[in-house]
């Protein structure tokens, strides 16, 4: 089954290599971007079957990405393609209803697997990845990023990569105060008193990487 396709990755050569292997098995790859806001809008306004979403761009979280597509129950079927191999993160992608987790280690045809199983509206999580989820089960609960609302942990992810209440406002959206309250909220619920410590957990649940910060 051949699909349109939109790819989100911060990475232009590795999206301009996936394009020609898609395009080359027949798929269609109606645009791509390395910003989650610009390709909320052009999922919306392309209406591709699939996004194929790396969870890694930059300053900002694929995360974001599928959060939205989420709330605003966009009918383009997601599929993870990243290098984001902890527990979390496969199940954060599942909750936020992603269909498939593909590593970017494996090889070509897992992905073309993922991706015609996902056109199908199957799903996808197998290899490593399945030792990831049994990783996740295994893993005690209340580390606190489950009492976290979608919009705490957005704005979470970008206290951490340091942006000012200004710019995630600008963002997201949102005032400045609101911001402050989302951010003092999300720290009470975390058990963190600032904003180091806020990284030092981001950092200990494996939400982002040190060399990130």
């Amino acid at each position: 089954m051949m699909g349109r396709l939109y790819l989100v990755d911060d990475h232009a050569m590795f999206r301009d290599a996936l394009r020609v292997a898609l395009t080359s098995r027949g798929h269609e790859v109606v645009g791509e971007s390395d910003d989650p806001g610009v390709g909320l809008a052009d999922v919306q306004r392309l209406q591709p079957k699939l996004l194929l979403l790396d969870l890694g761009l930059g300053c900002r979280s694929g995360f974001e990405l599928l959060a939205e597509i989420q709330k605003r129950r966009l009918p383009t079927r997601v599929v993870v393609l990243t290098m984001a191999a902890h527990p979390h993160h496969v199940v954060e992608a599942i909750r936020l209803g992603a269909i498939g987790y593909v590593l970017k280690g494996a090889m070509l045809d897992d992905l073309l697997l993922a991706i015609q199983k996902a056109l199908m509206g199957q799903r996808h999580f197998e290899g490593p990845v399945s030792d990831l989820m049994a990783k996740a089960l295994a893993m005690p609960e209340g580390d606190g990023v489950a009492a976290l609302s979608d919009r705490e942990r957005q704005v979470l992810m970008m206290v951490v990569r340091g942006y000012s209440s200004a710019e995630i406002g600008k963002v997201l959206h949102l005032s400045s105060k609101t911001v402050d309250s989302y951010r003092s909220r999300l720290m009470s619920k975390l058990g963190v008193s600032d904003v180091p410590a806020l990284v030092r957990f981001a950092i200990r649940a494996r939400l982002i990487d040190a060399e990130e910060v």
